[in-house]
């Protein structure tokens, strides 16, 4: 296994990775540090924990939208009707668990006059 030291923020991090991949680590740490700079430069300096936040989440971002983008149209529909099928079903689990209630209050109500 390889280490390499990358520099992201003005930090220096030793990084183990598979042999060969030296390189390839080296770019990605060079394309964290470009979003770094990109939070600087629109004036995002305040603190180093948020501007590595805030550098992860435009990856992120970069990375849904890439994903999105190579997802054939019916996967892409698949899953929202999967996200909609899943708030339907938790509205009616909370319908169930009201009626539930109901019933166990009517039969308490019945039980003891």
């Amino acid at each position: 296994m390889a280490q390499v030291t990358v520099r992201i923020n003005g930090y220096a991090y030793v990084v183990g990775c598979k042999d060969g991949q030296e390189r390839h680590l080296q770019a990605m740490a060079m394309e964290v540090e470009r979003r770094i700079e990109h939070i600087r430069a629109i004036g995002g300096q305040s603190g180093e924990a948020r501007i590595l936040a805030l550098a992860a989440l435009l990856m992120a971002d970069e990375i849904h939208d890439l994903s999105v983008e190579k997802m054939p149209a019916d996967t892409a529909r698949q899953l929202t009707e999967g996200r909609q099928a899943r708030v339907e079903n938790e509205r009616r689990r909370e319908q169930l668990a009201l009626l539930v209630e109901r019933a166990e209050s009517i039969a308490a109500a019945l039980e003891h006059p």
